[in-house]
């Protein structure tokens, strides 16, 4: 199948997955400073990129977190680095739900993982994806309990997960249909709870 047949495939199932939504002067440039189009990365790292958009639609690896204006798909660096930990592609979907006790879990990450919207983590791994759950659980917790607990201790929630999550752009409160968990977690907290 010729390139230009599977960047449209790829196109149509990210769309599927995120919707239409126009990308903005402002969400390509932060999507270019966040991320690598899939063309280059395969090119610095010596892999063929028809092959790595059959592993993508063959859901063995994860779809591009965004589609620039321009058309190119934009992945994170570390795009690979999670098959190649687990022994390859073939490999990942069984070492990546393994991280949960529960399959059922597991196998919800792993679905999540395949759509490339965990484009707020500046690392997709098992242990942040877990460790972000954690933190957002535990930050509406500790605001929504008696006397919202300590401030301090929430703060320090929040800071942890900042340090997790990019800053997020326009683009994806359209597609996620709503404020992002940065939104949510860390700039409104920050309001509402302003530090003493």
């Amino acid at each position: 199948m010729p390139e230009t047949a599977l960047k449209q495939q790829l196109a149509e199932r990210f769309h599927e997955v995120n919707g239409h939504h126009p990308m903005t002067d402002a969400d390509d440039a932060y999507v270019s400073r966040q991320f690598v189009s899939l063309e280059e990365l395969c090119a610095v790292d010596g892999r063929d990129s028809d092959a790595v958009r059959r592993l993508m639609l063959g859901q063995r690896l994860p779809l591009p977190g965004y589609l620039r204006s321009d058309g190119a798909e934009m992945v994170p660096a570390d795009l690979f680095a999670l098959a190649d930990e687990a022994g390859g592609p073939d490999r990942l979907e069984a070492w990546f739900t393994a991280h949960w006790a529960d399959p059922m879990t597991g196998k919800t990450e792993w679905n999540a993982y395949l759509s490339g919207q965990y484009v707020c983590l500046h690392s997709v791994t098992p242990a942040a994806i877990r460790r972000k759950d954690y933190l957002t659980t535990a930050i509406h917790s500790a605001a929504d309990g008696p006397d919202a607990g300590p401030v301090q201790r929430l703060h320090l929630l929040i800071d942890e997960l900042d340090a997790l999550e990019p800053a997020f752009t326009a683009y994806d409160r359209l597609r996620f249909g709503g404020p992002t968990s940065r939104d949510t977690c860390i700039t409104g907290m920050r309001a509402r709870f302003p530090r003493p």
